[in-house]
């Protein structure tokens, strides 16, 4: 809040309010206060100075080097294990949802009138991604759609669209596991949002050109009509073969079952696995043994074999229960939250504990780097290729992200390093995809690789929109905005995540479903009003001369339009519990801004 306010009473709310917003920053015992701007207020974004409280090596003892030595070893052992217990939950995560949502995947897939509206496209690429919690799943469910023709490429652009879109949740959900402290959630949640921020940008600005020029189908066209495709080899699976002898002994999931019930070609009873022996030739004679779940190939079908006792029962803890599918979902949807919050907090906290001083100074050097002048500019292509190959090694967007969101929280990688990271992380999962595309059958070669190029082109685009002019980054100053809220009052998170990636896409595909003249009637009014207020509160920023004076401030709608204060003191009264509250400084802070005289005399 600025220190030039005038008016009787203002100027002591005002101070007191700059005094009391400089208190509570910091983290206690690992990291001291932001440094200090010009005048005089902290920069909350800014990398926290990490202090190393431990003695010097050189004064340590004999003693006091081994077991400085093994408690180092250990905590590196704790680092590995926790992130490989916690990419495992992911892939755990992932396959709950996928129990969850398949069914209702193949009904949403199956509405061809609504899936000509682009809006209802998006949409339904949003809800579908989050879902099955896996943009990988989403993009293979849309190419089996288009290769059987039940789904035209033009209709496939808007949802994978939102599948871009939708896999920035898992991200987001990571930065909540640090809503403890003030500072860090600040910086994780800010590191998410950006994410998902860059994506709804892009989805502004290319969804209405795709509707009106068919941009993205017309460029990968061209660039398939220049190639001459032959099949090639799989995608390397570098993170699965780590992680699938720890996830198979959990659960295991029927590729095809997923993607057939959403094309509707066969009806699957469970997508569950129960048979992964190798399949039998068929000769004459009907046997129903795998007429259940995963049995031969898919559940509820039925082959001709006369040697069905060759094969060999999936070994997995779900592989012989009589447990409905959204029962095991919920079942494993509860143990992988658990296990992922519980990994999460260790890795937070041996993070704070490792990265310390000299070790701090070391790691930040080298992530947070740059290249000498003229060439700075270079640093952060760098990290967009950096970002990109990594996420095609570990096969998985949600993994990459969802591993630099704590490191944004403790301080170590700044937003502005971050935020080329998570776009190259974007490429990295396309590149990942047109490989697995380039494997597919030479019958659905030119389509599926047709989607892989959409895929990778939206990326491609946005980048080119956002990244390539520094004064167009849009996304890093909205997602600091939103880090601040946030910090501010941390129910928001749980709002931004039920409004932006579920309550706002289901009202749209329930309008949808009316018809493009009832989604435009009721949806054009309210995007037309938000883009007025946001045009305003600019205006009130930076050119108060050019509103009139009544629109100079907020300060004549009621409290509950221009403050988030009463809906705080509504959601602490409902969960009166510390996270959910925010720090005393915050609320008088925000009462501050509820007096009518601060409102008349500050641009807000």
């Amino acid at each position: 809040m600025s220190n030039s306010l005038s008016g009787g009473q203002v100027p002591p709310c005002a101070l007191d309010t700059v005094g009391l917003a400089d208190q509570g920053l910091g983290n206690a015992g690992t990291a001291g206060s932001a440094p200090a701007l010009e005048d005089g207020d902290t920069d909350p974004w800014a990398l926290p100075q990490l202090k190393d409280t431990g003695q010097p090596w050189k004064e340590l003892s004999v003693a006091g080097r081994v077991l400085q030595g093994v408690t180092g070893v250990l905590k590196a052992c704790g680092l590995l294990g926790g992130l490989y217990i916690f990419i495992c939950s992911l892939d755990i995560l992932s396959s709950a949802f996928q129990l969850l949502g398949s069914k209702v995947t193949g009904d949403i897939f199956k509405g061809n009138v609504v899936l000509a509206n682009p809006v209802a496209g998006m949409v339904i690429g949003v809800l579908v991604t989050v879902l099955v919690q896996s943009s990988s799943t989403s993009s293979s469910i849309v190419v089996s759609m288009v290769a059987a023709k039940l789904l035209t490429v033009r209709a496939s652009v808007p949802i994978i669209m939102g599948v871009n879109v939708g896999t920035s949740i898992t991200s987001t959900l990571v930065s909540m596991a640090q809503s403890g402290d003030r500072d860090e959630f600040r910086r994780a949640f800010g590191g998410s949002a950006v994410h998902g921020i860059f994506n709804w940008l892009t989805v502004l600005v290319l969804l209405p050109l795709e509707s009106a020029a068919a941009l993205l189908e017309r460029l990968s066209a061209l660039i398939l009509g220049v190639t001459s495709l032959q099949p090639g080899a799989h995608a390397p699976d570098i993170l699965k073969v780590l992680t699938r002898p720890l996830t198979n002994l959990i659960v295991q999931l029927d590729a095809d079952a997923i993607a057939g019930s959403a094309t509707g070609n066969t009806t699957y009873t469970s997508v569950i696995k129960k048979w992964c022996g190798p399949r039998a030739q068929p000769t004459v004679g009907n046997s129903s043994h795998c007429g259940l779940a995963g049995g031969c190939g898919g559940p509820g079908s039925e082959r001709n074999s006369s040697a069905a006792e060759e094969l060999l029962p999936c070994r997995h803890l779900f592989a012989g229960t009589v447990l409905t599918d959204l029962a095991v979902g919920f079942i494993l949807l509860a143990a992988s939250l658990l296990v992922l919050c519980t990994c999460l907090v260790l890795i937070v906290k041996l993070l704070n504990s490792v990265l310390r001083g000299r070790i701090a100074q070391a790691v930040r050097t080298v992530l947070n780097a740059d290249f000498p002048f003229p060439f700075s500019w270079l640093s952060g292509y760098l990290a967009i290729l950096v970002g990109a190959g990594l996420t095609f090694v570990l096969q998985s967007s949600s993994v990459f992200t969802s591993a630099i969101v704590p490191l944004i929280g403790v301080g170590v990688i700044s937003l502005d390093r971050a935020y080329p990271l998570l776009l190259g992380s974007n490429i990295g999962t396309t590149t990942t995809a047109l490989l697995a595309a380039l494997a597919s059958p030479a019958d659905t070669l030119l389509s599926a690789v047709q989607v892989a190029l959409i895929h990778f082109f939206f990326n491609l685009i946005g980048i080119l929109l956002w990244y390539v002019l520094p004064i167009l980054r849009l996304p890093i100053p909205l997602a600091k905005h939103f880090g601040d809220l946030t910090a501010r009052y941390r129910w928001v998170a749980v709002a931004y995540l039920l409004l932006g990636f579920l309550l706002l896409p289901l009202a749209a595909f329930g309008l949808s479903l009316a018809g493009g003249t009832v989604l435009a009637a009721v949806g054009g009014p309210l995007v037309g009003l938000v883009i007025l207020i946001v045009l305003v509160t600019v205006l009130q920023r930076q050119r108060p001369a050019w509103l009139p004076r009544r629109l100079r401030s907020w300060a004549w709608l009621p409290v509950w339009f221009r403050s988030l204060e009463p809906w705080d003191r509504l959601v602490s009264h409902c969960c009166p519990c510390k996270v959910c509250s925010p720090p005393p400084a915050v609320t008088k802070e925000a009462h501050c801004y509820e007096n009518p005289e601060v409102l008349a005399s500050q641009q807000l």
